[in-house]
């Protein structure tokens, strides 16, 4: 299982977010704690994050190299700074290839999304199944193989046919989709899931069955007021919330928090 983070709040470094921590993504990625599968996350990495003044699609670091080994990150990281932040260390599922283009967070225009989670034995199972229900435009614009890829696909998708909808209703669609898929197909899936559109973060802890990967939530911490982060695993010692399996959690521009079950 990988490991994610998000941010939202008032601008911060990417240092700040990234490193500073005790138990920081850097520390998760060769150290996690709650990781249900695998024992680090050495496959790659990637952050995303918005202009703090500008209206623009967002920027993307990404490597293939393990967060740890990447001499260029710890310079970005004294340089960027933003109020929104997507991060990602990665642990591949046996089988899916480590390039660049299997590299979160992945984007689509101002949408960036980030998943932690798997399909079970996807290649034989749900692949051709999720391809067969994509509208067209995300269709040819998957280049990985992997389910995470498939899965952010199938959310777009579902946001384009729900266009007056909010952007929740287009994650619930997608994951009680997944999920009776893979009923049908007596396999287990798993989706926590963080996409932004840089002025909120939504996410998700999902799976078909208990328990879900961890995900928490924090405000207002006096390390990082004003701010709301989700992370798969705490970064430090604060009130930090477990959020509840199967929901889905909406944190509005002024930090806001919604919580919801699927």
């Amino acid at each position: 299982m990988c490991r994610l983070l998000a941010y939202l709040g008032s601008p911060v470094s990417l240092e700040h977010l990234l490193f500073k921590p005790e138990h920081s993504l850097i520390v998760q990625s060769y150290q996690p704690r709650e990781m249900s599968s695998g024992v680090v996350n050495a496959d790659g990495f990637g952050v995303g994050w918005y202009h703090s003044q500008k209206d623009t699609e967002p920027f993307i670091y990404k490597n293939t190299l393990p967060i740890w080994n990447d001499i260029n990150l710890p310079s970005l990281s004294r340089y960027v700074e933003s109020k929104c932040i997507l991060a990602y260390v990665r642990s591949a599922t046996l089988g899916q290839a480590i390039d660049f283009a299997n590299c979160q967070p992945f984007n689509y225009h101002q949408q960036l999304f980030i998943h932690n989670g798997r399909i079970e034995n996807f290649r034989k199972t749900l692949h051709r199944k999720i391809r067969s229900i994509l509208t067209p435009d995300f269709y040819e614009k998957i280049n990985g193989n992997t389910d995470s890829e498939h899965i952010f696909a199938l959310l777009l998708s579902q946001s384009q046919n729900n266009k007056h909808r909010p952007p929740e209703y287009a994650l619930r669609n997608t994951l009680i989709a997944l999920l009776e898929m893979a009923k049908r197909n007596q396999i287990e899936a798993s989706a926590n899931i963080i996409f932004s559109d840089g002025n909120r973060l939504i996410a998700s802890r999902f799976a078909t069955t208990s328990p879900a990967p961890s995900l928490y939530w924090l405000r207002d911490d006096p390390t990082f007021p004003n701010s709301v982060i989700i992370a798969s695993e705490p970064l430090f010692i604060g009130n930090w919330n477990t959020c509840p399996e199967n929901s889905i959690i909406s944190v509005r521009e002024d930090c806001d928090i919604q919580i919801e079950q699927i």
